[in-house]
């Protein structure tokens, strides 16, 4: 048993990072698609005629998704955008019908709830946010 506790410890907070970089590499891509037109998608506004608050949620889904990507101010980022997700699934799914699978919004409640899950965990072991703080911490060790 103590072997695989020692696996669980070892592998947790990598895991950790493999769900973030999934996470953000795959959000990045719905602020791609409304902001730039990449990847094509069924006929949908340009950014040019975009409401202002798809554009606002375009730029935090791409831009955001980066930052998670990285692992770059993931826990603060991940709160914001998991808020983002609410906000889109109310406004935009919900009125759908009460069931996720009934209004579409199946996709915004994984992501509000993986972004939330990551706005408590952090970003990981192979994250930036790790990265430079444990360079901080060692100057201040100094």
């Amino acid at each position: 048993m103590a072997d695989l506790n020692t696996f669980y410890a070892t592998w947790t907070p990598r895991f950790l990072s493999v769900l973030r970089i999934i996470a953000g590499f795959l959000f990045i891509w719905h602020g791609s698609q409304k902001l730039f037109g990449f990847p094509p998608a069924a006929p949908a506004p340009t950014s040019d005629s975009l409401p202002p608050i798809i554009l606002v949620a375009a730029v935090l889904e791409f831009f955001g998704g980066l930052l998670i990507l990285f692992g770059l101010f993931t826990r603060p980022v991940a709160f914001l955008l998991s808020g983002l997700m609410a906000v889109a699934y109310f406004m935009a799914h919900a009125p759908g019908g009460f069931l996720p699978l009934q209004n579409g919004g199946e996709t915004a409640v994984l992501y509000c709830f993986v972004f939330l899950f990551l706005s408590v965990a952090g970003g990981g072991e192979w994250s930036l946010d790790r990265l430079i703080w444990t360079r901080e911490k060692l100057k201040l060790e100094e």
